[in-house]
């Protein structure tokens, strides 16, 4: 039996607005639809646990009506908060703009969860078979950073913990980063994070130097190029390029998410890693053909689409192969 999984990140509120284009400078767009969705975090939880892990909340909601919010959705996704709510803030909230192309373009306002101390998550205790979790957002806030990496590192030897640095990893400083990228057990990851985190080259030399250089404990790191799919490479130096699947998007919204949280359920039930890319790329593709940052398939919906996909299941050139970096 799996463990859980123990999401130490930020959970906010998603203004949605849908618009043909993003308006250019000094002008003014009325969009086609809105919605306010729960996310952050929250779409990787979803993700996690309508694929079947236990999934529990160690990150801080707010006081207010978007910590109400919130707390609601999980609830109904039946995932537990651990952590008291903040007295005087409530969560914070993002405002993103989905063209027709299905891009989103994001402006965010920090709320109750860009403040973390040892205090506050006490009540978080990991146990045997538990994995954690816990994404740049949270380490980016000079309120949480430190808290945040500390408790990352007297994690239990024993316990995976999966980061994914996000596309504020610039925010984030290089002493705090090395110390969790020192821990990490996956590294999840989109190419342009990797450079910024590994410097330039190809995908296999950066996911190479991603494990000698930055992670000497992991077990493996996954490079995520959207409808393309993702390269995984493990510690032992089997790499594997795993293959997008063709759909029409029409929103992207929570794939990245959706992506770590079905790869995290996968391992913890035993699959491989290149067979959870896989089962990964699928609930992505699955996820960007529904509107909705919370728009993660269920495990039964994984398997379904997978039943109907033709050809191999190991990468674009059906091999298995030894990398030589």
């Amino acid at each position: 039996m799996s463990g859980r999984l123990v999401h130490i990140g930020s959970a906010v509120v998603d203004y949605v607005y849908r618009i043909d284009a993003l308006p250019t400078p000094g002008t003014e767009k009325t969009a086609s639809s809105f919605a306010q969705v729960a996310g952050g975090g929250f779409n990787m939880m979803v993700a996690a646990s309508r694929t079947g892990m236990k999934v529990v909340f160690g990150g801080q909601l707010g006081t207010g009506p978007n910590g109400d919010f919130l707390r609601a959705g999980l609830a109904a996704e039946g995932i537990t908060t651990l952590t008291p709510a903040s007295p005087t803030m409530d969560s914070g909230n993002c405002v993103a703009m989905i063209s027709c192309d299905a891009e989103r373009t994001f402006v965010s306002w920090p709320g109750a969860e860009s403040v973390l101390s040892f205090d506050m998550m006490a009540p978080v205790r990991v146990a045997p078979d538990d994995w954690v979790f816990a994404s740049g957002y949270t380490l980016s806030y000079p309120g949480s950073r430190d808290a945040l990496a500390d408790w990352i590192e007297a994690l239990p030897a024993n316990i995976p913990f999966v980061f994914d640095p996000t596309p504020v990893i610039a925010d984030i400083p290089r002493a705090i980063l090395d110390r969790v990228l020192a821990r990490t057990t996956w590294l999840s990851c989109n190419m342009a994070e990797a450079v910024e985190i590994a410097g330039p080259g190809d995908v296999e030399a950066i996911a190479a130097r991603l494990l000698s250089s930055h992670c000497p404990k992991a077990e493996g790191v996954i490079a995520r190029a959207g409808a393309k799919g993702c390269f995984v490479r493990l510690a032992d130096g089997d790499t594997q390029t795993i293959p997008g699947f063709e759909v029409t998007a029409v929103d992207t919204n929570g794939a990245g998410d959706t992506h770590i949280g079905a790869f995290v359920s996968a391992l913890s039930r035993g699959l491989r890693a290149f067979e959870a890319a896989r089962y990964a790329n699928a609930a992505a593709a699955l996820s960007v053909t529904r509107h909705g940052g919370s728009s993660a398939p269920t495990d039964e919906e994984i398997k379904t689409f997978l039943s109907h996909i033709a050809g191999p299941s190991n990468g674009a050139d059906g091999r298995n192969r030894k990398a030589h970096a």
